[in-house]
Order: structure tokens, then sequence, then C-alpha cells
């Protein structure tokens, strides 16, 4: 048999290189895989540090809810407020991001949240990314709702002394709805006219009434933690939220009464504004402050809504209108206003605890109570907290 001898010179070399391409689609693909993993990781841990700025922005515009701002604000889509409400996106407390977004009104109660938070640790000072790629942006919607005051109403006044009426003054616990208001839901059932302790004595003379069911209720339950403790805030905490501190010792004149500025908006700088509870269409008639008196006051003004807290004695002249809900920790005297009734309308509590003597109420002067003007002072003044059952949801 014949044998053929073949030649294979430079096999070895077509091999190796055969070899090379192979080994190196391989260092090539895993060098891809590795890049790809290592992008992803970035990514997600951009994506989350995003999303905690988002988050962290949320609790802090909670944390740091201005009723002034937000509860004042109309309801979607009618209005929103912007984060923040001047300039460019905000620096996160942290240092690792920005962030921007609105809050919506969705009714008196309930606010959506609605933040982008963006990762900016790729960014040097000036701006300048650091790495390849767009920053990363995670957007979430907080739903809130306003955290009202928890008070123990059971009357149109609430008084920790005794009281004593003449003149035409009229206290009355049946619920009332303040001239012009519109937006008041169904009436309440009936307050107590006057609650007090049970050892304090009410008197009326002249053409002065009392009116409710009862009309005069002695509670065993009332003391001192009645006008400084509502649910879980304090008076002092209560103090700490206000729009307007104010110090002792002032007559007010007739100085207190709304005021627009030169665009016609509603000047909120100005401590005598206290708001337009007889003309609530009106500019100022959605401001509801939290006023704060650092002791005793004489007012012979116009009008106020909202909280008025006074740490003496109030004086009231005048035909004075008040909207809202009234803590007074000292006396509280009014002699109406000859022909023009001083109102208060909503609830009065009177704690008596500074000034010796009986709350006096005399000439025109009523103290009517009105669910509508409590809740609406409550919810424009309220915080909010966070709802409790899914609360939160990412957006895209």
């Amino acid at each position: 048999m014949r044998q053929v001898i073949r030649n294979e010179r430079g096999m070895a070399l077509a091999l190796a290189i055969v070899a090379l391409v192979i080994v190196g689609a391989l260092i090539a693909g895993a060098f891809f895989a590795g890049t790809q993993e290592q992008r992803m990781g970035e990514n997600a841990r951009y994506s989350q540090r995003s999303f905690g700025v988002a988050e962290g922005a949320a609790n802090y515009v909670i944390g740091h809810w201005d009723p002034q701002v937000f509860n004042s604000s109309g309801i979607y889509p009618l209005d929103s407020v912007k984060i923040p409400n001047v300039g460019s996106d905000t620096v996160s407390p942290s240092h690792t991001g920005r962030y921007a977004g609105y809050v919506y009104r969705l009714n008196d109660e309930q606010y959506l949240i609605d933040i982008t938070g963006q990762d900016s640790t790729s960014a040097t000072a000036g701006g300048a990314l650091t790495r390849r790629g767009a920053t990363a942006r995670e957007r979430i919607g907080l739903l809130a709702r306003i955290k009202p005051l928890k008070m123990d109403i059971r009357a149109s006044l609430t008084s920790g002394r005794g009281d004593a009426l003449s003149g035409n003054a009229s206290i009355d616990g049946y619920d009332q709805v303040p001239t012009g208001w519109t937006t008041c839901g169904p009436l309440d059932s009936a307050k107590a006219g006057i609650r007090t302790d049970t050892s304090m004595a009410v008197s009326a003379g002249g053409a002065a009434t009392v009116m409710g069911s009862p009309p005069v209720m002695h509670d065993p339950n009332v003391t001192d933690s009645t006008f400084s403790r509502y649910g879980d805030v304090s008076y002092s905490q209560l103090v700490g939220r206000s729009t307007i501190n104010l110090p002792g010792g002032q007559n007010f004149s007739s100085n207190i009464g709304p005021v627009l500025n030169g665009a016609g908006v509603c000047d909120r700088t100005v401590v005598t504004n206290w708001g337009d509870g007889e003309n609530p269409t009106a500019p100022c008639g959605s401001y509801f402050p939290i006023v704060h008196i650092q002791g005793d006051a004489t007012i012979n003004g116009v009008q106020g809504q909202g909280v008025l807290l006074v740490d003496g004695t109030l004086d009231i002249q005048g035909g004075f209108q008040w909207f809202g809900v009234t803590i007074v920790r000292g006396s509280l005297k009014t002699s109406g206003g000859g022909s023009t009734d001083a109102h208060f309308w909503g609830a009065t509590m009177v704690q008596d605890s500074t000034v010796v003597g009986n709350n006096t109420i005399t000439g025109h002067a009523n103290i009517l109570y009105s669910k509508c003007a409590i809740i609406k002072a409550l919810d424009k003044t309220g915080v909010v907290a966070l709802m409790r059952s899914r609360g939160w949801v990412q957006l895209y």
C-alpha cells in the first residue's frame, strides 16, 4: 500500500490564532458582562439614593408644614403650591441630591405631596458630571391629611370661673352659620350655652339670655387642663405654631381688619391683618392665622378669624367680630358696641386664672357656637400627618 505523506506545517499557528480569538471573545464578553453589571449596580444605587432624597423631602415638607401656605391654597386643579416656593430645586439636607415638586389640595382635609428627587452625587460643585449619563430621578406621591386639634368643646362658652351677664348679652349653644358663609355642612346638635365648674355661678341680668342644651352645664371635669391641653398638643406648643405674635398690654383700637397690598392680594405680613370672616370670598377670606397675644389686650377693632390665644385678659369694646376658636387664659370682658353687636362665632374658652373676678359680658355682645367656624379655623391652621394605610405611592 502506498503511503501519502502530508505536510502539516503551520497548523499550530492557525490553532493558536483561533484559540486567541476564542479566548479574547470570552474575555471581552466577561468584561462586557462585568461592565453591565457594574452599571446596573450603579444605576440601582443612584436610583435608590434619588428615592431617598424624594422620600426625605416629602417627610421634611410634612414636618415643616406651613398652614398659611398650604392650607389656604385652592382645591386641585384650581391651585397648587410649588416646592420650593421660590427659586430652583432645593438641596436635600443630606446633600445627596436635589428635589422639587408640588402640594395639591384634594379637599378640605386631604393633600397629595408630589416630590421628584434627583441624585446629584455624580456632579461636582461646579455642575460638571463625573460619570457618564444623566443623574437618576425618582418621583413619589404621599397622601396626607390635616391633623386638627382635639378640643373638648361642649358649649359655646367654656369657663373656669363664674360668668356674669347683663344688658343685651347673649350666649347661644345652638349651632349658627356665620353670615355670608355658604360652604358649611349640616348644622350640629345643640351644645350647652355655658359650661363651667360645678362650684361656679352664672348670673344673667337685664335682657341677657343663655340658650343651649342645657343652657348652663356644671361639669366637674372642667379643670386647668381643659384650657391648656388639646389632645396631644399643649397650649405652649400651640403658641409655637402662631402666625402672629404680639406683646400684651396693647389697645388695638380699630386697627384689626383685613389688609390688601397694591396688587389686591391679602397682605399677610401686616400683624393687624387677622383675616376676613365677614367676606369669605374676599382675598383675605381664606386667611386663618393663629394670633397669640402675650398678656392683656383691649380690642376695639373690626374683625378677624382663626385661632385667638390670649395669655391674659381680653377686653372687647365695640362691635369686634371673631370667627373660629378663642382661648383666653385670663378673663373675658366685653361691653358690646352700642347698636353694633360684638360677636364670637365658634367656640370660646376662658380659663380666668390670671384676673380675680368673674367674666363680665355686657352690652350688645353675642357668643355663638358655630361648628362651621370651628372646623374651618382648625383645618386652616392644622398641621398634616401621613395617611396610615398606603400613605405613599411611587409615581412615574
